[in-house]
């Protein structure tokens, strides 16, 4: 796709990663568009050939409006990732981008108010905390979600859990 057909908070992300690979430049936004000024928790995936290639992501929203959180989480995906090398100038044209912007997390009291479709996850406790978007490909349920959030937060199976769950808006 052309960088003209890109969504605004999606050629931001873009931007915001090839100034960093390329220069190392942090890239000032400029006009911002309705959802940009909002504060909210973003998470900024990249994809190479359909395959993972960097996902980063605040909760809550932790800079001044959306613009920023897009800036920051896309220059971590790119370099931050613990699972991936730092992205490559020679991959820059392979990437491709999503931008999902969080909805306040809401407490949930039982799985069953939970969609794995729907609804991201949040499990913590005390001070561990696991997110998962939603509508992932390859997690085909809301126990599934729950397993996956547990070990990225390194919360063993018998840990009691507070769960949360919130809806994005995503952008590619």
């Amino acid at each position: 796709m052309t960088e003209e057909g890109l969504h605004p908070v999606v050629k931001l992300a873009k931007e915001a990663v090839e100034s960093y690979v390329r220069k190392g430049e942090i890239i000032e936004q400029r006009e911002l568009t309705p959802e940009m000024r909002e504060r909210a928790g973003v998470f900024v995936s990249l994809h190479k050939h359909g395959e993972l290639r960097g996902c980063i992501g605040t909760f809550e929203p932790m800079r001044e409006n959306v613009a920023d959180e897009i800036i920051a989480n896309a220059i971590s995906s790119s370099t931050r990732d613990p699972r991936f090398p730092p992205v490559a100038v020679s991959e820059l044209e392979d990437l491709e981008y999503g931008v999902d912007i969080l909805t306040e997390p809401a407490p949930v009291t039982d799985i069953s108010q939970l969609d794995h479709r729907k609804y991201g996850v949040i499990v913590e406790n005390g001070l561990k905390k696991g997110l998962l978007l939603p509508d992932l490909e390859g997690v085909d349920s809301v126990e599934e979600q729950i397993v996956i959030c547990r070990l990225k937060a390194r919360i063993s199976t018998g840990e009691p859990v507070s769960l949360y769950r919130f809806q994005v808006r995503r952008f590619k």
